[in-house]
C-alpha cells in the first residue's frame, strides 16, 4: 500500500447521487480518499459538503484550480462526454457515472480522448459490488453451470411516476436523455447481464414508447438475445409497473442459478446434461439435482466500494473494478435494442454506431413538442431513486 498523500477529488454534479458520493467521503467510506471541491450552478444547501470542500459553480474553474487529483462526473448524462473530455484533457483521473456516454459513438469518443502515461479513467458500475452477481460470476468461472445455455432476466421494478419524468426537460427525451429505461434505469442490469454471460452475438428487441407515461422514449422494452454458442436470452424492462419483478435466472449444462427477492438458489446437476442425455439408455429421467442457497455476506459497498478501488488504481496500480472501456457494453446493448425496435428486424453486434446515431438524430428531430415540466420544488423526491 503506498504511503502517497489522500487523492483529493472533485465533483461535478450535486444532483441526487452526488449528494450520495458527499455523503460516503463524510462518513469516511473512501480510504485514503477526500472530496476537496465540488461544481454545480446552483449552491448546495448546507450541510451536503464534507467540511474543508470548496464549492465552485464552474466545472472549469475547479478543474484549474490545482485542488483536485480526481474528478467524479455526477451529472445529467448528456453533459457526460464534453465534461469527461475536459476532465481528461486537464489531466486528472476521472470517474463517471454511467452511462458513459447516451450513444456508442459518443462514447468512443471519449474513450478515443487521449490520456497522459498513467491516467485513470474508470466508469461507476457499483452494481459490480453486489456479492450476489460477483458469487454467480465466480461460479460461470469455476464451470459449476457448464456451458451456458439460457438467460433470463425480468427487472421491471424500476416503477417511475409521471412526477419522475417531469422533474426537468431533458428527462425522457431523444435529444435530450437519448433514450428511456434502457439507457437511463436498466442500464446497471445491462452491465451484470453482459458481465455474466458476454455480449451477444445479435438481438431482436420490443420496445413500446411512452406506453404507460406522457414521453418520447421506452418505458417498456422485450430483447430477445442470441449467444455465439447457441445459448439464448430474455431481458424484459419497464417503469410502470408496480410492483414489478427482477428476477434472474441463468442456466448451464451443469445447473441453474436463480436470484430473487436477495435469495440465490444453485440447483447443481450430478451430471451434465449433455453427458447424460448421450449416456442415458431410458427414454425419460434426468440428471439428480441437489439445490442450495447459497450465502453471499453483507451488502456489498455499492459507489463507495469502486471509489475505494479507484484510489487504490491510482495510488497502488490495482486493476479496476470497472475501466470505462467496460462501460461501452451497456451502452452498445441499449443503443442495440432500439436501434432494433426502430428497424423491426435482427441486429448483429458489434453494432453500427454510425447508423444507430442517425436514427437517434431523426427520432429527436421528429419528436413531438415537451410537455409542461413540473419545477423540482413541486415534486417530492424524498422517494426519488434518480440517479441524477
Amino acid at each position: 500500500m503506498s504511503s502517497a498523500p489522500p487523492l483529493r477529488f472533485g465533483l461535478i454534479g450535486l444532483g441526487n447521487i452526488g449528494k450520495v458520493h458527499c455523503a460516503n467521503f463524510a462518513a469516511g467510506k473512501i480510504p485514503r480518499g477526500i472530496l476537496a471541491a465540488a461544481s454545480d450552478p446552483r449552491p448546495p444547501p448546507p450541510g451536503v459538503l464534507p467540511g474543508g470542500a470548496r464549492f465552485f459553480p464552474d466545472a472549469d474553474a475547479m478543474l484549474a484550480s490545482g485542488l483536485v487529483d480526481a474528478v467524479i462526473v455526477a451529472t445529467p448524462h448528456p453533459l457526460h462526454r464534453a465534461l469527461g473530455e475536459k476532465v481528461l484533457a486537464a489531466g486528472l483521473h476521472l470517474m463517471m457515472e454511467k452511462p458513459l456516454a447516451a450513444t456508442k459513438l459518443d462514447a468512443g469518443r471519449l474513450l478515443a480522448h487521449p490520456r497522459k502515461p498513467g491516467q485513470r479513467f474508470a466508469i461507476m458500475l457499483n452494481l459490480r459490488t453486489h456479492p450476489r452477481y460477483r458469487r454467480i460470476r465466480a461460479l460461470l468461472a469455476g464451470g459449476a453451470l457448464g456451458r451456458l445455455q439460457r438467460v433470463q432476466w425480468t427487472i421491471t421494478n424500476w416503477f417511475r411516476p409521471d412526477a419522475y419524468y417531469a422533474l426537468s426537460d431533458w428527462r425522457a427525451t431523444w435529444k435530450g436523455e437519448g433514450g428511456g429505461v434502457l439507457v437511463n434505469q436498466a442500464l446497471h442490469n445491462l452491465d451484470i447481464l453482459q458481465w455474466l454471460c458476454g455480449m451477444p452475438a445479435s438481438l431482436r428487441a420490443f420496445c413500446q414508447f411512452g406506453r404507460d407515461h406522457d414521453i418520447e422514449t421506452e418505458d417498456a422494452v422485450t430483447a430477445f438475445l442470441h449467444y455465439e454458442n447457441g445459448a439464448s436470452g430474455v431481458f424484459t424492462t419497464a417503469t410502470g409497473e408496480a410492483p414489478g419483478v427482477n428476477r434472474l435466472e441463468i442456466a448451464g449444462t451443469r445447473g441453474l442459478v436463480i436470484l430473487e427477492n436477495e435469495k440465490l438458489l444453485h440447483h447443481e446437476n450430478a451430471l451434465d446434461a449433455a453427458d447424460y442425455s448421450r449416456a442415458a439408455s431410458a427414454a425419460f429421467g434426468a440428471p439428480g439435482v441437489t439445490v442450495r442457497e447459497l450465502e453471499c455476506g453483507p451488502a456489498g459497498p455499492s459507489h463507495a466500494g469502486v471509489l475505494a478501488n479507484f484510489v487504490e488504481a491510482i495510488l497502488d496500480g490495482a486493476p479496476l473494478l470497472a475501466d470505462a472501456a467496460e462501460g461501452l457494453k451497456s451502452v452498445e446493448l441499449a443503443n442495440a435494442m432500439l436501434y432494433s425496435a426502430w428497424k423491426d428486424k435482427t441486429i448483429p453486434l458489434p453494432l453500427d454506431a454510425a447508423a444507430y446515431q442517425a436514427a437517434l438524430d431523426h427520432a429527436a428531430a421528429n419528436a413531438p413538442p415537451r410537455r409542461r415540466v413540473i419545477r423540482p420544488a413541486d415534486v417530492d423526491m424524498s422517494k426519488s431513486y434518480s440517479t441524477k
